[in-house]
């Protein structure tokens, strides 16, 4: 007979399923986000859900879209294809493989107006087998965003939703709200050429979850963090001696 605890432990289980925070099912990836992972509830980041990703600048998009593609990769892991949406598409499709993302496997639908994203977000979230779903728009009212959670809470799909240059941060149901912003990589002092992309990537708003700032890299493959600098000094070390 379960205890007082166990009984507990299972209706915030329930709880949290019923407001659209799950952890991975089973044949479901789990994404490694390292000191990322306390800030979600069961420590676990969100699938089947709507994350919100806000962008003020350019420079800020454009590094917003490489830590989702990042999470896209991890989401892939298992399989499936992805469909990424928007009415000015600023992704680069091969750019994509450096996160991990095949482009062939990415479905790219370009078109005409915001109205026309919105649509298709709503269709593509519906599809079960689906990896993630893309989109860019500008703003994500309640109404859209609860339909979108609604959706992905029947199909299982993951949907990102990257908001660009909209200064009006209005209520919405989406799981949660991301901002990332671009830092500058890490160089061996004195070498030309570009170091490994970073991100200062803040958690404003995670149902169940306690919002969070980090400094994240991309590198090998992965996402890398707080001791950053000291591991690329030593990669760099080590690639000099060998």
């Amino acid at each position: 007979m379960p205890n007082q605890q166990d009984i507990i432990q299972q209706l915030q289980r329930e709880i949290l399923q019923l407001q659209g925070s799950r952890p991975p099912g089973p044949g479901q990836a789990e994404l490694e986000l390292g000191p990322i992972q306390a800030a979600f509830p069961n420590h676990s980041f969100p699938t089947g859900a709507i994350h919100e990703f806000i962008s003020m600048r350019p420079a800020d998009a454009a590094a917003t879209g490489g830590f989702m593609a990042g999470l896209m990769g991890g989401l892939m892991q298992l399989g499936g294809v992805c469909v990424w949406v928007s009415a000015g598409r600023t992704i680069y499709p091969p750019g994509l493989k450096a996160f991990g993302v095949p482009p062939d496997r990415v479905i790219f639908m370009d078109m005409r107006s915001e109205k026309e994203v919105l649509w298709v977000m709503d269709e593509a979230l519906k599809c079960e087998g689906l990896a993630a779903v893309a989109g860019e728009v500008r703003d994500l009212d309640m109404t859209v965003s609860r339909r979108y959670q609604l959706a992905v809470e029947q199909s299982r799909v993951t949907g990102l939703v990257l908001r660009q240059g909209s200064r009006l941060l209005q209520p919405n149901a989406a799981v949660a709200r991301w901002q990332v912003k671009h830092l500058s990589s890490i160089t061996e002092a004195g070498m030309p050429g570009l170091g490994f992309p970073r991100w200062k990537v803040e958690l404003h708003r995670i149902r169940n979850g306690h919002p969070g700032s980090w400094e994240v890299e991309w590198r090998a493959g992965r996402f890398h963090f707080a001791a950053a600098k000291k591991e690329v000094q030593e990669d760099i070390l080590r690639r000099r001696a060998g």
